[in-house]
Order: structure tokens, then sequence, then C-alpha cells
């Protein structure tokens, strides 16, 4: 068994332009005051990380590293979400997706592919310079559109959209394995690998690579009415990283899954700061435990109704009560016997 690390927070959700949210230096700062230990970066935002330069000095990123540091705070990961999504668009996308790209890569969908190939192995080989072994993404989508069809899908549409997939990532999961790093797909609705079928229907893509790996989150799961805790047993060598972050499931009358295209804070599926929904993160950080996990038990924050710093500052709590820190014996340890093979084999018979 293995004790998480944690509590940590994903920092997509809080960069802004006001202090403290607009520097690597204040949000550190402000992560340390409400609780946390660890940081995941969103790689993105050049508000808190030069990715070009992380990408080509280890000196900067002893220097990035060095300063969250002064701050009490652990770099746990990188991400490459939005650059990941763009690794594959469907074009019913395209116009929507394009604003995760640099303007003049914008209307432009191959060369928008191409930028975003190359920031996902960046963020890849900074992760290396950085001492971190897994990396967090999307896997971005080509079938999507096509996930409850009417009409019916043609044969070989769905295989054809996984093969491609496939032959995309492909070269990023060798540039992963040649630089010691996990890539964890946040399996998450949006994304062609959204469930563990697809996962599975992709790792069989790509050989069951080594570095294709799975990033958890049980809200996603809740959402989609898919159990959160046997995915964990099912998939407990591939998942190597996890998102702590809560959802509740209330269908109505008059809605259910599909949300009735209502804003977050009227759909039946909504997510909530964490103790607020549903999950039964006991058993989940259980399972995690007997499981070894042993990375990062990290937030991310996504609420129709609480102000994120209020769910920042209590998520960095929630997860310290919910961390188990694991035993080292057997509670029962104290009634045992040494080991004595001839007193084995005469309490079970064996002996004439």
């Amino acid at each position: 068994m293995k004790t998480i690390k944690g509590p940590a927070l994903f920092l997509a959700q809080f960069v802004g332009d006001k202090s403290p949210f607009n520097s690597w230096q204040s949000i550190t700062k402000w992560a340390a005051e409400c609780g946390y230990i660890g940081v995941q970066v969103p790689s993105w935002d050049k508000r808190l990380i030069d990715l070009d330069l992380a990408a080509e000095s280890k000196n900067y990123c002893d220097e990035f590293k060095g300063q969250a540091a002064m701050n009490g705070i652990v770099v746990t990961e990188l991400s490459s979400h939005l650059q990941g999504q763009l690794v594959a668009v469907h074009p019913a996308y395209d116009t929507a997706f394009d604003g995760f790209c640099p303007e003049h890569f914008r209307g432009r969908p191959a060369a928008r592919q191409e930028w975003a190939v190359d920031q996902v192995k960046k963020a890849i080989t900074a992760s290396r310079n950085m001492g971190i072994s897994e990396h967090a993404t999307f896997s971005g989508a080509l079938a999507w559109p096509y996930l409850y069809p009417w009409p019916q899908r043609p044969t070989g549409l769905v295989e054809t959209a996984f093969d491609e997939l496939a032959h995309r990532w492909m070269p990023i999961l060798d540039h992963a394995e040649t630089n010691g790093v996990d890539i964890c797909y946040e399996i998450h609705p949006g994304e062609d690998l959204h469930d563990g079928d697809t996962f599975e229907m992709f790792l069989e893509r790509v050989d069951n690579h080594a570095r294709c790996n799975m990033l958890y989150d049980p809200s996603h799961y809740l959402l989609q009415q898919l159990d959160y805790l046997d995915n964990i047993d099912i998939y407990a060598e591939r998942i190597k990283m996890f998102h702590v972050k809560d959802a509740e499931f209330n269908p109505t009358g008059r809605k259910g899954i599909y949300g009735g295209f209502q804003a977050w804070a009227d759909r039946a599926g909504r997510f909530r700061s964490l103790g607020d929904g549903q999950i039964d993160f006991g058993a989940i950080f259980s399972k995690m435990a007997t499981n070894n996990f042993d990375g990062w038990a990290v937030v991310e924050w996504e609420c129709a109704i609480k102000h994120p710093e209020d769910g920042a500052k209590e998520g960095a709590q929630f997860v310290k009560d919910q961390i188990i820190r694991v035993t080292p014996h057997a509670f029962d340890d104290f009634a045992g016997v040494e080991y004595n093979e001839a007193e084995n084999r005469k309490m079970l018979g064996l002996e004439s």
C-alpha cells in the first residue's frame, strides 16, 4: 500500500490578470496560504510559465521550481489540456477550438494541429527537465459528434476515427518514452477517450504503449453514471494521476445526463466543490491506497455555485482529511508468532 501525496491544486481555473493570480510568485504563495503543498501547472498560460524556455533550459526549470519551493510549493505536474485538445479536432469544432491557439494559426486546422503536437512534446520535455514523470492532457476528438447517432453511424466510422487518433498520438507517446514521462489522458466527455471502453480502443491501437495512461477524475464518471470505484480496480496499473473533483447527479422528469442545453447550475449533473457533491471520496482514497497509487491528489475546482477561492481553501483541508497514512504493519501483529514450518505442518495435520 502507498500513501497519496497532497494536497495539490490545479491552477488553470484560478489564473487571472489580478493579483495574486497573475504571476508564478504570487499564485504559489496564495496556494500555500490556502493549505496546498503542490500545484499542477497549465503549460499554455504565459503568466505562469514560458513553455519554450522550460523545454530548452533545465536552469529555467530549476529556477521555476525553486521559486515555488520558496513558498513551500512543489510542482506536481504540467498540463497541456488545451494543446492536447487540438491534436485532433472534428471540423464541427474548428471555430470553437481556434481560441485555444495563437491567432496566426486560427482558420488553419493543419497548421494548428502541427503547433499543438509541438506544444505537447515541449510540455513533455519540460516535464523531464523538471524531474516530473507524469503529464496531464486531453486526447482530442474526431468521433465525438457521432456519440449518440441518428441516423446510425456508417460501418467503420468509429474505427477509422480511432485509427487516426492513434496515428496522431503515437509519435508523441514515443517522445514521452524517450523522456521517461507518462502521458495521462484525462478521461473526459468531449474527448474521444471519455470512458473505459474508448480508452481501451485507443490503447489497443497504440500497441498497449507503456506511456499511455489515465488521469482519474471521478466527477466525469458520476455524470456519465459509470461506476467510478470499479474503474479504479480495472485500471489500477494505468491510473497515474488523480483529479479530486466532486459532482452530483439529480435527474428530474425534465432532464437527465444530457443536460437539456442548460447552464451548469440548471443541469441534472453538475460539478460541485469538494464535500458538496455525491462522490464517495472515502472509498476512492481507500482504493487508491490499497492499489498502491503514490501520486498526487490534485484538487480541480469547478463548481456552479460556490466562489472559487472558498472552494480552493475548503478543498485543501478536505484532501488532507481524506489522505490515508497507510499502516506499516497489520493491526493484529501483536498476537502473531514467529514462523515455524514444523509447527505449521503440525497444525495442518500433515505430520504423522
